[in-house]
């Protein structure tokens, strides 16, 4: 067999940084009086090529690129589409919602797409400081974009405290990194899972799998790593909430998904009871929090905390069923979070004059559109059948059931009904009308972009709750091959065939 050439390894990569680049070199050759809004059509049209090229490699074979660095597998394709998926949906958001007159709109489009190459990258790296780097690399984006309305306060407070936090998470990653160095004499993630059961010192490899556990738990606002999340998704515009509450959280699940089930299986026993508790603890303080928010974003923001914790509760799965699980219900979470964030960001406006849950009242009435889309992604949220949130939910506490956490399980579906209060509380609070008919907010208007995005949240939602089939048997499919080959077949740009779990 001949070897795959290392280049079409990292395919969608390549693509979304040349489209990166492109942009950045248009926007400085412009005149500074020409409008950006071009710039969005050409970072969309490079992330579409993106996801095309991601589709594409599962034409290759399951093997590693790049000196046994990065990796191609239907588990790296399965994410590297959604976050795609993501940036598309977030970039056509924007370019309807940015006002034209809105400062450097060349490098807001630039650094979304050069956060999807670290996000893309996270998702494949099977070597630790690549790890790292790509982390960086999305994270440095996402806290740029964090800050970008700096003519407000909660712009750059919202900047400040993401980046503080997330320095001093990725630290603990860093150290941890260092640790599993220092206990296995490799950083390749392969090796490391063979090295890992004969370790002398076995201290260091736990502390090093604690100190990983904490810097990623942090990406997915994970309790009790979850303190930054309401201030940032408050004070960051409304479309970069849309990315930041899916995207980095897919592939940081990615990563987590690939610690705990490729790197340290054979640690199964104290890492599933600690995933265990930080699911509970990011239910139960998700939603008890979101039950006393009147702000929209700060509600949703304790929603997705919530969210991880359902998502974590699929890790107490056995093997493939656990992986499945979690992959679909990233899939479904991002699906309907983005599409409630695409609604919040039209009737909020880019200055979010109306943040308030009082605020969106009688909003069916003003745009029947608009006000039936924040009910069916607010459903989707809870739980309902025929939705993503229904199978999500279902094949999570399922995964949970069948790696006998029937406790975590029922806490799960408790904690399901606790969120629907406020979630039904902003729908009741949509549909009733409001008694100052003459000073009630303007309809808000519908561009071609974001009515492409919300088209594109609502038919991944609908698809996922009704056919979802397809999809899970991707994520299946992403399961089998999210475990490490035999040595002496993790070589550098040579296929490798992928073995049944045990």
């Amino acid at each position: 067999m001949n070897p795959v050439p290392d280049i079409f390894r990292i395919l969608p990569e390549l693509v979304l940084t040349l489209t990166g680049v492109a942009v950045m070199l248009i926007d400085a050759t412009l005149p500074a009086a020409w409008p950006r809004r071009s710039l969005g059509w050409v970072a969309a049209i490079g992330t579409t090529l993106a996801l095309w090229a991601s589709l594409w490699q599962l034409s290759l074979p399951v093997g590693t690129g790049f000196y046994s660095t990065v990796e191609t597998s239907p588990f790296t394709v399965f994410f590297h589409v959604l976050i795609c998926g993501i940036v598309l949906v977030a970039l056509l958001l924007s370019l309807d919602t940015l006002p034209e007159d809105s400062h450097h709109q060349g490098e807001f489009y630039a650094l979304i797409v050069f956060g999807a190459v670290g996000m893309c990258l996270l998702t494949g790296a099977v070597e630790l400081l690549l790890v790292f780097i790509a982390l960086e690399i999305s994270s440095i984006s996402t806290y740029i974009l964090a800050g970008y309305r700096k003519d407000t306060g909660r712009g750059p407070e919202a900047a400040i405290k993401y980046f503080l936090l997330g320095s001093f998470a990725t630290g603990f990653l860093l150290y941890g990194i260092a640790l599993i160095f220092g206990a296995t004499g490799t950083t390749q993630i392969y090796e490391i899972s063979y090295l890992v059961p004969s370790a002398p010192n076995h201290l260091f490899v736990l502390a090093g799998l604690a100190l990983m556990l904490v810097g990623i738990l942090f990406k997915v606002s994970a309790a009790p790593f979850h303190v930054w999340t309401p201030d940032v998704y408050e004070g960051a515009p409304s479309p970069v909430v849309a990315l930041l509450s899916t995207a980095p959280k897919a592939a940081a699940f990615a990563l987590l998904l690939r610690v705990v089930y490729e790197m340290f299986p054979s640690l199964h026993s104290l890492w599933s009871p600690l995933l265990w508790i930080v699911a509970v603890l990011s239910m139960t303080v998700g939603n008890l929090a979101a039950l006393r928010q009147q702000n929209v974003k700060r509600m949703l923001a304790y929603s997705s905390i919530a969210h991880a914790g359902y998502l974590l509760a699929a890790f107490a799965g056995l093997g493939n069923s656990g992986i499945a699980a979690a992959s679909f219900y990233t899939a479904a979470y991002a699906a309907m979070n983005v599409g409630i964030f695409a609604v919040i960001t039209l009737v909020s406006g880019y200055d979010e004059q109306l943040p308030l849950v009082e605020d969106y009242r009688g909003l069916i009435y003003r745009s029947p559109l608009l006000g039936s889309l924040l009910i069916f992604f607010l459903v989707s949220l809870v739980g309902i059948p025929f939705t993503g949130g229904f199978f999500g939910k279902f094949y999570s506490f399922s995964a949970a059931v069948s790696g006998g956490a029937i406790w975590l399980a029922i806490i799960g579906l408790l904690n399901s009904g606790l969120a629907a209060g406020y979630y039904l509380r902003l729908v009741l609070t949509s549909v009733q009308r409001n008694a100052d008919r003459k000073n009630e907010a303007p309809a808000p208007q519908v561009g071609v972009a974001v009515g492409a995005a919300l088209l594109l949240a609502v038919a991944a939602t609908l698809v996922l709750g009704i056919v979802p089939g397809e999809v899970l048997r991707a994520a299946e499919s992403g399961a089998h091959t999210l475990q490490a080959p035999p040595p002496q077949a993790a070589t550098p740009g040579i296929a490798v065939e992928p073995q049944p779990q045990p």
